[in-house]
């Protein structure tokens, strides 16, 4: 085990604002559950801390959307992420969350302690505000018109029809999601932690001491801090998070990747009264699983958060994985293009192993792989079902059959270089298994293990028990046989103990190799060899002993099932159907991005002289009130105030405005057109209009004035 006497293992915080799908279990979890086994099995000291991440805007904007409270949200989906963990086999040896109140005293103290060792810088910003709600606005929060595609429901930070990146700078028309007034900006106080004061450090304990971490990982902190860092804040405006604990800080939280990784802090405390042995200790190894997406924060903020507080120790290893695909597109929960634990627990009963072993074989650890059902199906049916499960079977079997369902002899005399070979084969399939493990290269550990399965098929078909034991079967009758005679009835009896001795072993020693990969299926290896989990302990690996001579075993059970193509045609319906609706949506937005055939101008009209013009009395006004005319859809009621007076216009503008919508607004009225009755009411002047694309808008002035105001 090296320099260190003990291990914690983290994964990354999921958000508590929906349920877990495959890509997050390719990315990290599963990773970290295989290493945490293998840990285990080695007898080492180790932790393995994980809970949900239950602040933020994320979580806030959820609990908008279902009309519920954020605290209900993340009750929700604590317990569905929880449970899908639990029913995959990730084995934590604590999950928490960060609404636990360990956590928020924890997060609390550590930036304090900051706080008061002048670590933080105070500074002002202008920041967007809502005057109805009384509280500043994350861009989320900030709802209007996109200036690329005319979505009115677009978002402060992106609008999610046509897909740009915005600021709430350049919306149309923007107003707060919460009151829906009008944002102003105001000035707001926040703490910043100045990272370009930590480069010298990082370049030192990252680049220069961490060349060893995975390519992908230090190449994108190479990049960072080549581009060089910035002060970031690490405080926000809101309501909804952990309180900033200083007394000039009211409406003010810990900024969500200030607080989060604080949570595989206060997690350890929940679980042990020794969570310092583990944190603070250097003989202490902290290895943080994670996706590429949370590479900065786990490899060049939360160590400067830690190097800052003092005394902690810092991330060994960061092995973070690259993203999982779904059947060629990118996994978007927005879009429900995904696979979720959940419903595959549901679909696929007592079949987690089966999920564990393709997202492991196929795992993304250098470059964005891809999920499809078809690959599921065959890797299932062909290396579980076909290999393991066939070797396996076989195995227990022709042992029942052939050797009264014991463990049979090894009968030295008569073992023979293949058998020897095979036998070496089991301790040096676990020497390269461990080096694949001690290097975090899971697929190619996992292979190996199959490899190994594999020599034992071929092993077996060489020396086929079955053939042997139709020779006996022969013999014991009386009848000739072309190779062996009576005399060689001993011999072809130990020959077939010999083999089927070696593949018991081979058995055993798959058991143990295949636990930290596929936990249920180690667990009924055990069950049919009839033995205790300590021999799932990682030193038995190896050994040619692991069973004894004359150890009755129980029946076979098969380990894995085919699955058949009508269980894949279901989910790719399903597929289908989120499909329809991505391709409806993508349509949509394609239509509201074309360019739209523009209404040739209006002809001009014969030219007047300025005495005409001049006889037009123009004059601006205000609408006070506004109503539909019954019986009549394009007509409005208006009551403008023309400073002198009021005056009842009827416009054709219905089609156009809704009444409630143009109180309020200025525009600019031929004031001495004469009445005509439209509809039973007097229409006492004419509003100016224009025309832009078929769309009618208000000739109003650029800014207010007093009613009545003459336009010349």
């Amino acid at each position: 085990m090296g320099k260190f006497n003990r291990y914690l293992i983290t994964a990354a915080l999921p958000y508590a604002n929906g349920p877990v799908h495959i890509g997050h279990l390719a990315g990290c979890y599963i990773p970290a559950d295989i290493y945490v086994r293998y840990l285990r099995a080695k007898k080492a000291d180790v932790k393995f801390v994980c809970g949900t991440d239950e602040h933020g805007v994320p979580i806030t904007i959820k609990a908008m959307k279902e009309g519920i409270t954020p605290q209900d949200v993340v009750d929700k989906y604590h317990k569905i992420i929880g449970d899908s963990f639990a029913a995959m086999g990730i084995s934590f040896d604590i999950f928490s969350r960060t609404s636990n109140k360990i956590h928020h005293e924890t997060a609390a103290e550590f930036f304090l302690k900051m706080y008061n060792d002048g670590l933080f810088e105070e500074k002002e910003s202008e920041q967007y505000y809502d005057p109805k709600a009384n509280m500043f606005l994350a861009d989320r929060y900030i709802i209007g018109t996109c200036p690329h595609c005319g979505n009115d429901k677009a978002y402060g930070d992106q609008c999610e029809k046509c897909g740009n990146s915005l600021s709430p700078d350049e919306l149309i028309n923007p107003h707060s999601a919460l009151s829906d007034a009008v944002p102003v900006k105001k000035k707001t106080k926040h703490w910043y932690m100045p990272l370009q004061n930590y480069e010298p450090w990082l370049n030192e304990w990252l680049l220069e001491g961490h060349k060893e971490w995975k390519n992908n990982v230090y190449g994108q902190c190479k990049s960072w801090l080549d581009s060089g860092l910035h002060p970031r804040a690490m405080t926000r405006d809101s309501n909804w998070g952990i309180k900033v604990p200083l007394p000039d800080a009211e409406g003010k939280v810990l900024y969500v990747w200030f607080d989060a990784p604080i949570g595989y802090i206060s997690a350890t405390k929940e679980l042990t009264e020794n969570w310092a042995d583990y944190w603070c200790k250097d003989d202490t190894k902290l290895v943080h699983f994670i996706g590429k997406d949370n590479i900065v924060f786990h490899c060049i903020i939360f160590p400067s958060m830690l190097k800052a507080h003092g005394g902690y120790v810092l991330p060994d290893n960061v092995p973070a994985n690259e993203f999982l695909n779904l059947e060629g597109d990118k996994i978007s929960t927005s879009r429900n293009w995904a696979v979720w634990v959940n419903d595959y627990i549901c679909d696929f009963p007592d079949q987690q192993d089966v999920l564990r072993y393709v997202l492991t074989s196929t795992a993304p650890e250098t470059k964005d792989n891809d999920f499809t059902w078809k690959d599921f199906q065959d890797r299932n049916n062909s290396e579980l079902v076909a290999n393991l499960g066939n070797f396996v079977n076989r195995t227990m079997v022709l042992m029942h059959k052939l050797c009264g369902g014991k463990v049979p002899n090894l009968h030295a005399h008569l073992v023979n270089d293949e058998d020897r070979a095979m036998l070496s084969e089991f301790a040096a399939a676990k020497e390269r298994v461990e080096n694949a493990l001690e290097s975090y290269k899971f697929r190619e550990a996992l292979s190996e293990i199959m490899a190994l399965s594999s020599k034992g098929n071929q092993y077996m078909q060489r020396n086929e028990p079955w053939i042997l034991a139709k020779a006996i079967e022969k013999l014991n009758k009386g009848e000739a046989h072309d190779k062996y005679t009576a005399d060689d009835l001993e011999m072809l009896q130990q020959r077939i103990d010999i083999c089927l001795h070696v593949c018991l072993q081979l058995t055993a020693n798959l058991a143990i190799l295949i636990n930290p990969f596929l936990p249920f299926t180690a667990k009924k290896m055990l069950h049919m060899m009839k033995v205790v989990e300590r021999m799932l302990d990682w030193e038995n690996a190896g050994s040619a002993k692991l069973l004894s001579v004359g150890y009755s075993l129980r029946e076979p059970e098969l380990l894995f099932k085919k699955i058949e193509d009508e269980a894949i045609a279901a989910q790719l319906a399903k597929l289908a159907e989120s499909k329809k609706a991505i391709d409806a949506a993508a349509a949509a937005t394609a239509a509201a991005l074309a360019p739209k055939e523009e209404k040739p101008a209006a002809p001009a009209k014969p030219e007047i002289q300025f005495d005409d013009f001049a006889k037009l009395d123009l004059r601006v006004g205000t609408i006070l009130t506004a109503e539909k005319v019954e019986k009549a859809d394009k007509l409005l009621k208006l009551l403008v105030d023309i400073g002198t007076e009021q005056r009842t216009v009827v416009s054709g503008i219905a089609a156009h405005f809704a009444p409630e919508d143009i109180i309020g607004k200025q525009v600019t009225l031929v004031a001495n057109l004469a009445p005509r009755k439209m509809r039973g009411i007097e229409s006492q002047g004419m509003i100016l209009m224009a025309e832009d694309n078929g769309k009618l808008v208000f000739v109003n002035p650029a800014q207010a004035v007093k009613p009545g105001s003459g336009v010349s």
